[in-house]
């Protein structure tokens, strides 16, 4: 019985991880989308899915980020509540073409 309160208990914690899940896809070296919007004031998943063969690594400096997401798999990176505005991300292995914003509304 203390099993059952315990696991009702933490339930909140586990639904308050996100509010939302977002996904990023890393092909040809490019972000797609470009820009992603997502809701002000909400924590955010972002699923990055690496269908190149190649490491990219995303990167924001206004979203504090930065993470290496191997050839052909998948990170998550958590950010947020985010103001409404425009937080810029690059990938810095492609940083000529692997450019991108998450608008946050």
């Amino acid at each position: 019985m203390k099993q059952v309160y315990l696991i009702l208990l933490l339930l909140p914690l586990v639904a308050s991880a996100a509010d939302a899940d977002f996904t990023l896809v890393i092909k040809d070296h490019r972000y797609q989308p470009s820009e992603l919007s997502v809701p002000a004031g909400k924590k955010i998943k972002l699923l990055i899915d690496n269908k190149d063969a190649t490491p990219e690594e995303f990167e924001s400096h206004s979203l504090n980020r930065e993470k290496v997401i191997a050839g052909n798999s998948t990170a998550i990176i958590y950010i947020g509540p985010l103001e409404s505005g425009r937080y810029s991300f690059f990938g810095e292995f492609n940083e000529a073409t692997a450019q991108g914003a998450i608008i946050a509304k």
